[in-house]
């Protein structure tokens, strides 16, 4: 495989998660509505902070309010990170990448660009909003596990696991800033308690954890444990450390993989050492945004071994 073919398939991968994920991220806030006290206002802006595009909001947008925080993350042509401009970007990884990735891949992602086309208004104004969000989700899975179930163990595969949960990793650590940032706007009454718990509740389901928690946890959903799940678990397919050790499988797989391999497990301690001493609030916060840049750093590397290269062939065939 060639090296620009290769990195197609994993940047395909990573848009693909980038645009379940936003979605999953705008889940969490949009039930936070309807199951937060009245008096507690939410601050929809934390969503354009946890992803680092205060800047590019700003140019588009004077006030920051829902309206135009939903609109930026699922249809603003200019914000990189958005759904629609993520869906553009995978169109033209999977169009150029079908010989390697099935042919179905491209149908699908054809069919829900349409539907958000045509159906974005429904995603930016409230009352459809669950609605948009959930069809965004499942098609994704469903392209998820397509690829899942007819596609060779190749370096094809293995592209698409480093690029899939490096972007999932990294998504994870933004699900739980914005849970946190969600929390530090609550007062100390008599609300906050239960608020905690809707909080944490709502960014389980977001990802489909709530049940996984219980059961590997054992107890109510409070935020140190629920934090510690979605860190540090190694069962769960959303938590940090699950996705970091499927990017050591993935480059196990591939060749000049020993500078990877060392760097996913010198971040995979540094994800276990967060877990030792959680304390919500800022603290933490910054210790999700070094996780962040350490995910990047990832990415860095990963360009540099396989797709800065001189050598024209990725890869001996599989």
């Amino acid at each position: 495989m060639l090296s620009k073919v290769a990195e197609r398939v994993y940047w395909a991968a990573r848009y693909l998660e980038r645009i379940e994920s936003t979605a999953r991220l705008l889940t969490i806030y949009d039930q936070l509505l309807f199951d937060m006290p009245k008096q507690i206002n939410l601050g929809w802006y934390n969503l354009i902070v946890i992803n680092s595009l205060e800047e590019d909001f700003s140019e588009r947008y004077s006030v920051q309010d829902e309206r135009n925080v939903v609109k930026f993350l699922l249809g603003d042509a200019t914000n990189p990170g958005s759904v629609f401009s993520s869906l553009k970007a995978i169109r033209e990884n999977i169009r150029t990448t079908r010989d390697v990735i099935p042919g179905d891949t491209w149908e699908l992602v054809n069919e829900l660009s349409q539907y958000v086309q045509e159906n974005l208004t429904q995603g930016i104004n409230r009352s459809n909003r669950h609605e948009f969000l959930d069809y965004i989700i499942r098609s994704c899975q469903q392209i998820i596990g397509l690829w899942q179930v007819s596609m060779p163990r190749d370096v094809a595969w293995e592209m698409l696991q480093l690029g899939q949960n490096l972007e999932r990793a990294d998504m994870t650590t933004r699900n739980l800033d914005a849970a946190v940032a969600a929390i530090m706007q609550l007062q100390d009454d008599e609300f906050a308690v239960n608020s905690h718990q809707i909080i944490w509740g709502n960014v389980l389901r977001s990802v489909n954890a709530d049940q996984p928690y219980r059961r590997a946890m054992r107890q109510s959903v409070k935020d140190k444990p629920v934090i510690k799940f979605l860190v540090s678990d190694t069962q769960f397919p959303r938590s940090i450390a699950f996705c970091l050790q499927e990017m050591k499988d993935a480059a196990k797989a591939l060749p000049r993989s020993e500078k990877i391999i060392a760097d996913v497990e010198a971040l995979n301690k540094s994800v276990l050492a967060v877990t030792k001493n959680i304390e919500v609030g800022q603290a933490f916060r910054d210790e999700l945004n070094e996780l962040q840049i350490a995910v990047q750093h990832l990415h860095f590397q990963i360009s540099t071994t396989w797709f800065l290269t001189d050598h024209k062939q990725f890869a001996v065939a599989q």
